[in-house]
């Protein structure tokens, strides 16, 4: 076999690495060669090149259409996460970000979301589930439960256009000011591939979020499930002290998508190490 074979693993290292030139010479959606075509050009075998385009479709970067060939993938939406002693403003992600109401109703909250909210599990809250999209393709789905009482009169139209915190802010005198969230990797069931329009158990980004306002109380829990293929995680690590240099105004920061701290206050940015289990 193929894997015996010394150097294979260097082989298809090194095909991986000219598909991906390839791909990152192109934009999102234009063709690449067919592995007949990448198999003359690299002067490797099949199953080499195989090897990689798999590996590439899987990462999100290909995307192969039965009968018609492979084409790079549409661009992952990235969100940055800074260190924790961190205040900032957080613009809006890359894209145009919207908005479909799944479910919204009012309900106990339970023993789990009271345990989080730091309320009663018979005391109300507002459930919402929404479909988030970019440029009208999906990207996650997401599951918020919010302290009935801060939210007196909430509408479904205000969980379906414009900022959800920025509507809690001037609509219900709720201001957000700080996240605690976690991350950890997981797969979509079958429903949730419906809605995703990815394949069943295909890889996603489960994220946990519990925001507090500026008194330090729980407003809002929230869990979400982004595409694995379409969603990255980006980190800034400080290494050592910087030169003092003045801030960009022009410059773009991605950060947490639109309905999340999009708007005017200044928020403290966390992630944990301990990564939190069930949802």
């Amino acid at each position: 076999m193929e894997a015996d074979v010394p150097g294979t693993v260097l082989k298809r290292e090194r095909t991986r690495d000219a598909v991906l030139e390839l791909i990152e010479s192109r934009s999102p959606g234009d063709a690449i060669p067919s592995e007949r075509a990448l198999c003359s050009l690299l002067g490797v075998s099949r199953p080499t090149v195989r090897a990689a385009v798999d590996e590439l479709v899987a990462a999100g970067l290909l995307v192969r259409e039965h009968g018609r060939g492979m084409f790079v993938a549409p661009a992952k939406i990235t969100q940055e996460l800074v260190a924790g002693d961190r205040s900032l403003t957080v613009p809006q992600a890359a894209g145009a970000w919207s908005s479909r109401l799944l479910e919204f109703t009012t309900l106990q909250a339970g023993a789990r979301v009271g345990r989080k909210l730091r309320m009663s599990p018979a005391a109300e809250i507002v459930y919402v589930a929404r479909l988030r999209l970019v440029d009208g393709a999906p990207m996650a789905i997401e599951h918020l439960h919010i302290r009935a009482e801060l939210v007196p009169g909430l509408s479904a139209q205000e969980l379906e256009s414009g900022d959800l915190y920025e509507h809690l802010r001037a609509t219900h005198g709720v201001h957000v000011h700080e996240a605690v969230q976690a991350i950890e990797p997981t797969v979509v069931t079958r429903a949730e591939a419906t809605l995703l329009d990815v394949p069943e158990l295909s890889p996603a980004l489960l994220f946990e979020r519990l925001t507090s306002d500026t008194s330090g109380y729980p407003v809002e829990y929230v869990h979400s499930l982004y595409r694995g293929d379409r969603y990255r995680i980006v980190s800034r690590l400080a290494l050592g002290p910087a030169a003092e240099v003045a801030p960009d105004r022009e410059g773009h920061h991605p950060g947490i998508p639109p309905g999340d701290f999009a708007h005017g206050d200044a928020i403290t940015s966390s992630t944990r190490g301990d990564i939190q289990t069930g949802v």
